[in-house]
């Protein structure tokens, strides 16, 4: 059995199958999914998990070089925004309009649905590398 912390055989697989500027996507329940981008429902019911959990446990194990938020984070969620900053330290965001964000969805390895149901709670991590 695996000792780190993430322990979902999908988001596992996902992780480990990544190259250095791969993106996987993290959001909340109402993120719409391109249908050719595979959806990892994580969700069990509202709020649970929480969007900063799931984050919070990806960064566990995945290299992160950059990140990217909605623009629309900062006045609509400036407490997850702020949760967000708090978790990737000096990781560099890109802040990008939402309309866009949903479209980068598609060239994603995956997105993670979460539980959460607060506006804007998403993200697309780009993966660095170890060495």
């Amino acid at each position: 059995m695996k000792k780190t912390r993430v322990i979902n055989s999908d988001i596992s697989r996902v992780i480990a199958q990544m190259g250095h500027f791969d993106t996987i996507g993290i959001g909340d329940a109402g993120m719409p999914v391109p249908d050719d981008t595979e959806k990892i429902d994580f969700a069990l019911e509202a709020g649970i998990p929480s969007f900063m959990q799931v984050l919070e446990n990806i960064l566990s194990e995945l290299e992160v070089q950059k990140v990217y938020l909605a623009e629309e984070i900062k006045t609509k969620n400036p407490d997850q925004l702020a949760a967000v900053r708090k978790v990737i330290g000096e990781t560099p965001i890109e802040f990008i309009p939402h309309e866009e964000m949903k479209q980068n969805l598609s060239s994603t390895k995956a997105f993670i649905r979460t539980g959460e149901e607060t506006p804007y709670s998403n993200i697309i991590l780009e993966s660095g590398v170890v060495f």
